[in-house]
């Protein structure tokens, strides 16, 4: 299968943790039922197609083997691409049983509500299934006779778990082996919908009722500051605003404070569900017009309808000094926000300027609506 889409921009598709992790155990099943080193392997991925991967390093003896494949995002590269997948599959003495666990760099489960046992490696339901399958396809004969231990390891995945969503949601010591298909498409909403989602189950799972939605690291940084919270109760929801308070109410959360900068709220509280910068500018018509509900002057109008960003009208609104310009940010957004979850949660919008200030703070209730 050729991994190269003929997409508009003719974006490079990459392949998932999942996938090495199923490619290096088929490979490693392989050489030691033909000991000899494999090089390439095709696997079967969810959907029923092949998908040939190159095998990085390969060992083996005749009850062992080690083999590696090195992640490749395509044109999506996240934080690990690059990163070396191994796993060392050992034949055992329980007869026909496959299983499967991660070692080093693999983090492990230690809160509910990921579909994963707590203890268990972080390795999710889909490449489980993937790895069975693959190994069941050419270790039929090797499986009438012995056992087989899958481990899969990644020799930098602390450090690459830190750099993602694991610690917060409860998945400590390493990354996570993901995947649906086993493809990853480049620029794909899918997967950040699909964090915010696990995210959310976990606060939903833990019985805390309460979640802080900010736009990105800064936004959630401050907001800790003033917001006493459990760690995994904060979400970054980047520009998925409209679908993240969504899934707030689909799991009947009491309360949802929703954190940024102007940029951002002024998108929202313009109504706007997917905030992303290719998504539209900020709307200054829009912006001039909640200045002129704060009886701005016709030279702050004529300013803030010529502003390049948000953060220009930022600027013309502190020097012009027009009071509650900001509080109508907040207030709005708070109603759009209100809408997105057909009024099923009460919301919290805070406003930060960029040292970290609040610059508004408006909340509604269910009964607003």
């Amino acid at each position: 299968m050729d991994t190269n889409t003929e997409n508009k921009k003719k974006l490079r598709t990459g392949f998932t943790t999942g996938s090495c992790a199923t490619a290096s155990s088929k490979a490693g099943v392989l050489s030691i039922i033909n000991q000899k080193e494999i090089e390439k392997i095709d696997i079967i991925l969810p959907k029923r197609t092949r998908l040939d991967i190159q095998i990085n390093s390969c060992q083996f003896t005749k009850n062992s083997a080690k083999c590696s494949v090195i992640k490749d995002g395509g044109d999506d590269p996240d934080v690990t691409h690059g990163a070396e997948i191994f796993v060392d599959v050992e034949l055992t003495d329980k007869i026909g049983e496959i299983e499967i666990d991660g070692g080093e760099g693999v983090g492990r489960v230690t809160k509910p509500g990921l579909g994963l046992e707590i203890g268990s490696a972080a390795i999710n339901p889909t490449p489980k299934k993937m790895i069975l399958e693959n190994v069941k396809e050419v270790g039929n004969e090797l499986l009438e006779k012995n056992g087989i231990k899958v481990t899969v390891s990644v020799p930098k995945g602390k450090e690459l778990g830190t750099k993602t969503d694991n610690p917060r949601i409860g998945i400590m010591g390493g990354i996570s082996i993901l995947g649906t298909s086993g493809i990853v498409i480049p620029y794909s909403t899918a997967s950040f919908a699909a964090a915010i989602r696990q995210q959310i189950a976990v606060v939903s799972s833990m019985n805390d009722d309460y979640v802080v939605l900010t736009t990105g690291g800064r936004s959630e940084d401050f907001a800790r500051e003033i917001i006493e919270l459990p760690d995994h109760s904060f979400i970054q929801m980047g520009d998925f605003s409209g679908y993240t308070i969504k899934q707030c109410a689909r799991k009947e959360l009491k309360k949802a404070y929703v954190a940024g900068f102007i940029g951002k709220l002024a998108k929202m509280a313009a109504g706007v569900k997917q905030t992303h910068v290719k998504g539209g500018k900020v709307d200054m018509r829009f912006l001039s017009e909640l200045a002129k509900r704060c009886n701005a002057k016709s030279e702050t109008i004529s300013k803030i309808l010529g502003a390049n960003t948000a953060r220009n009208v930022q600027e013309i609104i502190m020097e012009d000094k027009v009071d509650g310009f900001f509080d109508q940010i907040t207030n709005e957004t708070c109603k759009q926000m209100m809408q997105h979850s057909e009024g099923k949660i009460p919301v919290e919008v805070i406003l930060f300027d960029f040292d970290g200030k609040v610059l508004s703070r408006t909340k509604m209730d269910i009964e607003t609506l």
